[in-house]
């Protein structure tokens, strides 16, 4: 933490955080794909920050509602960019080129920034000028109710080992604010991946030197949603294991780091194939029983997980109507976050 700061600084442990620097300047992008009903909130949020962007730039990725309509009160105040639908990434790669802040400050259109959160990263940027990828911690909310923080004992932000960090897990909350030189540099986002474009470009930046920096603080809202592309759980996981199969063919990993690799794409197999059998199950399909059969022989997986799909194969039926009452019973959004049906 800097000596004049209120804030609680999260960063890597190499680079000098005394060599403090001018504040940059921060150009907030958002993506807009049918988002006329929220994307209100979202722009004034940031034009209610303490200290203001540089720009506001919207990427309409071809909305079939009325957007624009959505945007009339804000003339003046943002820059619109128009295109044909190619998804979230194409969208955010088209609004960073578009931008002429220091850095780019992601989004999502049904989001928020509280606001403090751009004076927050401006002090963490110019007391680590080292520091490329910047973030906050944020509140999850669910239906109006924020139910926790985003990172927990179990996902914390990582200071020490950033580049074997990455490589595990994604710790990087996804509204992050990036230094839109070192970004674009880098190739962007991957417009062909979907459900994890966000990790693969932190994995391209830290691997290629980028240091990433942390303000403790919820100062952002995620608004978690069934519908949202963090909910549909299997194809999220199917995502990660795309990109680390992406990761593994980098040629400038080191023996270590392929280990790590190599335990973390085992580690998502096993919750996809978890996620597959609970699927089968759900649906009465034929192949559950392989599936579940499957599980009980791999020993990488816990003996509680082993017993559960024997008994899943020996009593498919009964296994799918206790999958089929727990989905009516909660559902499953970012991070892991358990949500209770009312």
């Amino acid at each position: 933490m800097s000596n004049d700061s209120p804030w609680h600084f999260l960063t890597p442990t190499s680079g000098d955080p005394s060599t403090g620097g001018e504040a940059p300047s921060f150009s907030v992008i958002i993506a807009a794909y049918n988002v006329a009903s929220v994307i209100g909130e979202a722009i004034d949020s940031v034009l209610g920050q303490t200290v203001q962007p540089h720009e506001i730039v919207v990427c309409d990725d071809g909305s079939r509602d009325d957007l624009a309509s959505a945007l009339v009160p804000y003339a003046g105040r943002i820059k619109l960019l128009k295109k044909r639908n190619g998804g979230e990434g194409s969208a955010k790669n088209a609004a960073a080129r578009a931008c002429s802040g220091d850095f780019v400050a992601i989004l999502d259109a049904d989001d928020l920034y509280l606001p403090c959160r751009l004076e927050a990263l401006a002090d963490l940027a110019a007391a680590r000028p080292d520091l490329d990828i910047l973030t906050t911690d944020a509140f999850l909310e669910v239906a109006g109710d924020r139910v926790r923080r985003c990172y927990t004992s179990d996902w914390q932000f990582e200071t020490g080992r950033q580049r074997a960090g990455i490589l595990e897990r994604n710790f990087i909350f996804g509204h992050v604010a990036v230094r839109r030189e070192r970004f674009l540099a880098a190739g962007g986002f991957d417009e062909t991946i979907r459900w994890t474009t966000d990790w693969d470009c932190w994995i391209r930046m830290i691997l290629g030197g980028a240091r990433a920096g942390c303000v403790a603080e919820p100062l952002a809202v995620y608004r978690v949603h069934e519908d949202s592309l963090s909910a549909q759980r299997a194809r999220l996981v199917a995502g990660r294991l795309q990109t680390l199969e992406k990761t593994e063919a980098r040629s400038d990993l080191s023996r270590k780091e392929r280990g790590i690799l190599g335990e973390t794409t085992s580690r998502y197999r096993r919750e996809l194939a978890l996620l597959e059998l609970r699927t089968a199950l759900r649906e009465g399909r034929d192949d559950a029983r392989a599936r579940a059969f499957l599980v009980a022989r791999d020993r990488s997986f816990s003996v509680r997980v082993r017993l559960n799909a024997v008994a899943a194969a020996i009593l498919p039926t009964v296994a799918g109507r206790r999958e089929r009452r727990r989905t009516r019973e909660h559902w499953i959004g970012a991070g892991g976050t358990h949500v209770a049906r009312n």
